[in-house]
């Protein structure tokens, strides 16, 4: 059986706190997610002064490249960070931003890449990648199917195994954005495994993902949904990422089982005591020629003839006298 992959999303929850980042390792361990994902934002390298905030949520940064800055960590805390993912058994991922932060992270050690949707044009950082060897998840979020073509065939000369995720880019999204009829639709077109990137703040999204066929989950966590950044009213909460992985195994366990409806055999007892055999609802003498009005069935399912027979008795002629809730025998009939 190949185990849904799922990634539980930190992204900048953190806030730019260390022991913070640790904290929610350690949760997300006990939740029992496969991975943990970070960003890794190298403020210099990845923005200027003049990227606007996508919202306005900081109370404590002026410009969008300050903000970044702050949640820079260096590269001996990401080492940490990625030791401390190794000791309690998660994948460290972390989403790059940039070329520097991809030379950051293979000094790292990372086992794969995950791409942001909105750097899926950036050959630039995605052919360094690429050249690495390793696995690269893209996000499908802000890119249409020919987008996502043309990144698609920039990448696979390259020959990393690639797999996509259905991604809408809004926070929270509603139903009518979840897309899980895209699902399908990019397996169908694209012939690679295809996952999904979630923003609902539910578990039923990715569970609905899981069902129909996602092999890979990805959301965003946070210990509250009331703490501050631009991603926690889209996020998940410890408990519910616990109950959604709870939920995709429990999924995994019924589409892999042996269950089959070839083989009913041993619910033979409860059809026999949950069947119906054919009963007189009233008293009928010999001679009678019974009417569909005349019949009941009565539990259980291995008094002389089925309810399913009924067919066969009606405008039979009685052989004895017969009182009324009396089961109906094939000896009872001409």
């Amino acid at each position: 059986m190949n185990k849904v992959f799922i990634i539980a999303e930190i992204a900048q929850a953190h806030e730019g706190s260390l022991g913070i980042a640790h904290s929610y390792i350690d949760a997300l361990a006990k939740a029992g997610v496969d991975a943990v994902k970070f960003q890794t934002h190298i403020a210099e390298a990845e923005s200027s002064v003049f990227e606007s905030f996508r919202v306005n949520f900081s109370y404590e940064d002026t410009t969008r490249m300050e903000y970044w800055k702050r949640m820079e960590f260096t590269p001996e805390q990401w080492k940490g960070l990625k030791e401390h993912c190794d000791q309690v058994g998660v994948e460290f991922i972390s989403s790059p931003f940039s070329c520097a932060a991809v030379d950051l992270l293979e000094e790292i050690g990372v086992l794969r890449y995950k791409i942001g949707s909105g750097e899926l044009n950036n050959y630039l950082m995605l052919q360094k990648i690429a050249a690495t060897g390793k696995p690269i998840i893209l996000s499908s979020g802000m890119s249409d199917y020919n987008e996502l073509e043309q990144t698609i065939r920039f990448l696979s000369p390259y020959g990393n195994e690639l797999s996509l995720l259905q991604c809408t880019t809004a926070y929270p999204t509603v139903a009518s954005q979840w897309g899980l009829s895209e699902i399908q639709k990019l397996k169908d077109k694209f012939q690679i495994p295809i996952g999904f990137s979630d923003h609902s703040a539910g578990i039923v999204a990715p569970l609905a993902a899981v069902a129909i066929g996602a092999s890979i989950l990805e959301f965003h966590v946070v210990f509250s949904k009331e703490m501050f950044g631009p991603d926690a009213k889209a996020s998940l909460t410890i408990e519910e990422t616990k109950a959604l992985v709870d939920g995709v195994r429990s999924i995994e366990e019924s589409l892999y089982s042996n269950y089959s409806k070839q083989d009913v055999s041993k619910f033979n007892d409860l059809k026999i005591l949950f069947g119906k055999s054919l009963s007189i609802n009233k008293d009928l003498k010999k001679g009678s020629t019974l009417e569909i009005s005349d019949l009941e069935s009565k539990k259980p399912g291995d008094k002389g003839i089925s309810a399913k027979e009924y067919q066969n008795v009606v405008g039979k002629e009685l052989l004895v006298d017969l009182k009324q809730w009396d089961f109906l025998n094939p000896e009872n009939l001409a």
